[in-house]
């Protein structure tokens, strides 16, 4: 973290980040965008047990690429499911 720069917490981002501009911001424009982090988590989850179980499925069959593909889509849900928890912990909404 930068230096002279303090953490942000969930008032922050629920108050809005500092340097947002939103044009349209009280004239009838659109309603500020929250991050659907908690769907995302879900999602993530039920990819990678999906993938998981289709990659065994598909290593008993015989189809090593498949199997392959299908763990490297698993990791990279397990990425995904770290990050969102990552951010969750840190404060954003969602």
């Amino acid at each position: 973290m930068a230096r002279g720069r303090r953490r942000l917490t969930r008032e922050d981002y629920r108050r809005g980040l500092y340097d947002y501009h939103d044009p349209t911001a009280r004239v009838g424009g659109a309603s500020p965008a929250l991050s659907a982090l908690t769907l995302r988590l879900w999602l993530a989850a039920f990819g990678v047990l999906f993938c998981v179980g289709a990659a065994v499925l598909a290593f008993a069959a015989g189809l090593a690429w498949l199997g392959w593909v299908l763990v490297a889509l698993a990791v990279i849900g397990v990425v995904d499911f770290a990050w969102v928890v990552h951010r969750k912990r840190r404060g954003e909404p969602g």
